[in-house]
This record gives structure tokens, C-alpha cells and sequence, in this order.
């Protein structure tokens, strides 16, 4: 999966999860870190985060950021 895939899962994910908390975006910012506008330019779509900041939000989220190897196709067997 290429870098920009993984991101936007990422940050679907992670909008995702900050509408659901039911907290505001200045107390998500405060707790994380990241400034409000930059948290509010990433809900509405007009900025992406850097894995760094997408990392901040996940934790003070109470989520975390987890890279998992594809798996990978087995090989065909040859046919006889």
C-alpha cells in the first residue's frame, strides 16, 4: 500500500473518531497539542496531517497508530 493510501485511511479513521468523541476541536487541540487550526483545517478536508501530528491526535484519542505488514500472496504452483 503506498504512503498516500495509508494516510488518507488514517485520517479517515481519525475524523472519524473525533466526530464520534463527542469532544470539542479546542479541547482535542489542547489535549493533543496540535493547534485548533490546524485540526480544524484537517476535519474540513482543506489540510493532511504529518504522521507526527496525526500520531499526537491518535493519543490523546486514546487510539494509536499501528503498522501492520501486508499479506502477501501466496505463490501459484506451477501447473504439471
Amino acid at each position: 500500500m503506498r504512503y498516500d493510501a495509508v494516510m488518507a485511511s488514517i485520517a479517515e479513521q481519525l475524523r472519524l473518531a473525533i466526530e464520534q468523541s463527542g469532544k470539542s476541536r479546542y479541547r482535542i487541540a489542547q489535549e493533543s497539542g496540535v493547534a485548533e487550526a490546524v485540526l480544524s483545517r484537517f476535519m474540513s478536508g482543506e489540510r493532511d496531517l504529518k504522521l507526527s501530528t496525526a500520531n499526537k491526535l491518535c493519543e490523546a484519542m486514546g487510539l494509536r497508530v499501528v503498522l501492520e505488514p501486508e499479506e502477501k500472496q501466496r505463490p501459484k504452483k506451477p501447473k504439471r
